[in-house]
């Protein structure tokens, strides 16, 4: 009879776990994107959610595209402790590469990009992908130019927007990965 009882509050133990509902995917992490190398489909919220995510929209031809080495350097400080910078190559103000092996290349061997890079993306309110427009939206701001960035907390939540001339290494940007973490 003992036997009996500890098997059935051993079933009922595994129902009742079974029947918890995974946690959901937040909303802004919620997108199926592609890589910029691999072309590999990933959903954001399964290789993401969890961490402190920095999303940012890049070009290979901007003025501010030396703040590639600012992201390297932010994200190999604070990866080990959940920290993700996310590239989206985006043409939408005309300064990036039309190839994306050429976006690859150019990421890796000028600066050494070692962060999760993207396939071109569109970010320009009104037209922007829906990664975007769910980030301009929560933030009340679309990128204005290249290089714009969205911090999001580890449950996915818009903590704060930064245009682009903040540049990685902004004590404001710091402090707020920093609590964020």
């Amino acid at each position: 009879m003992k036997l009996y009882s500890l098997v059935a509050g051993t079933v009922l133990a595994l129902v009742a776990a079974a029947s918890v509902a995974a946690p959901a995917c937040p909303e802004l992490l919620d997108h199926r994107v592609e890589t910029l190398e691999a072309g590999e489909t990933v959903r954001l919220c399964e290789r993401f959610g969890g961490q402190v995510v920095l999303v940012v929209n890049t070009a290979s031809k901007c003025g501010y595209t030396p703040q590639f080495d600012g992201l390297e350097a932010l994200f190999e400080r604070y990866r080990d402790r959940g920290f993700a910078v996310l590239g989206f190559p985006s043409h939408d103000f005309a300064q990036e590469y039309r190839d994306r092996e050429k976006i690859a290349e150019f990421c890796r061997l000028t600066y050494g990009v070692r962060f999760p890079m993207f396939a071109e993306t569109r970010v320009k309110e009104g037209r922007a992908d829906p990664l975007y427009r769910g980030l301009g939206e929560a933030a009340g701001a679309y990128p204005a130019w290249n290089f714009h960035k969205y911090l999001l907390d580890r449950d996915g939540r818009l903590v704060a927007s930064y245009p682009s001339h903040v540049a990685p290494d902004d004590p404001r940007l710091i402090r707020a990965i920093e609590e964020a973490l």
